[in-house]
């Protein structure tokens, strides 16, 4: 038996840096849930913007597939980080594996995260108010970043938050 030397970094003050802005600079994200009919794992894109503490928030129609699932099941994860120019998987990215709190639309919340959301999204004024919308926090639990070739980080909730 071998020891292999780690592929993943310790956690510094850049790998929390990089993680953070690639979630404070995403208008979307990939939403993986888990489909309470089948239980298979489900991919979509949802529109996000961060809470004054650095959570993800969502606004999703209670129509949609993921907000069903997210009801049922509250784990899922999210994908923050764009592909540029030339191979895809040379970019940064972070998994944030979450919990997701459904925002009370009659709380003090609601009305701050509406604000925040129609800040990052202008246009979604068109449907916010829609009766089946809602908001989710996707309160982080750890992640993993990769920021770029060679640099692997696995994070904790207490690193994304900002203080």
């Amino acid at each position: 038996m071998t020891d292999k030397p780690s592929v993943i970094r310790e956690t510094d003050e850049d790998a929390r840096n990089q993680a953070r802005n690639l979630m404070h600079t995403a208008a979307h994200a990939a939403l993986a849930v888990i489909d309470p009919e089948t239980g298979f794992p489900s991919v979509s894109r949802v529109l996000t913007a961060m809470d004054t503490d650095g959570a993800p928030v969502i606004l999703v129609s209670g129509l949609s597939s993921h907000t069903k699932a997210l009801v049922k099941d509250p784990r899922a994860s999210a994908l923050f980080g764009e592909p540029g120019k030339g191979d895809p998987l040379a970019h940064p990215r972070l998994t944030v594996r979450c919990s997701a709190e459904r925002v009370d639309r009659q709380g003090d919340a609601h009305a701050r995260t509406r604000e925040l959301f129609l800040e990052r999204h202008p246009k979604s004024k068109l449907y916010i108010d829609f009766p089946d919308f809602c908001f989710f926090r996707l309160v982080p639990l750890d992640a993993s970043l990769n920021g770029g070739f060679g640099r692997a980080y696995i994070l904790s909730a207490e690193d994304l938050v900002i203080l």
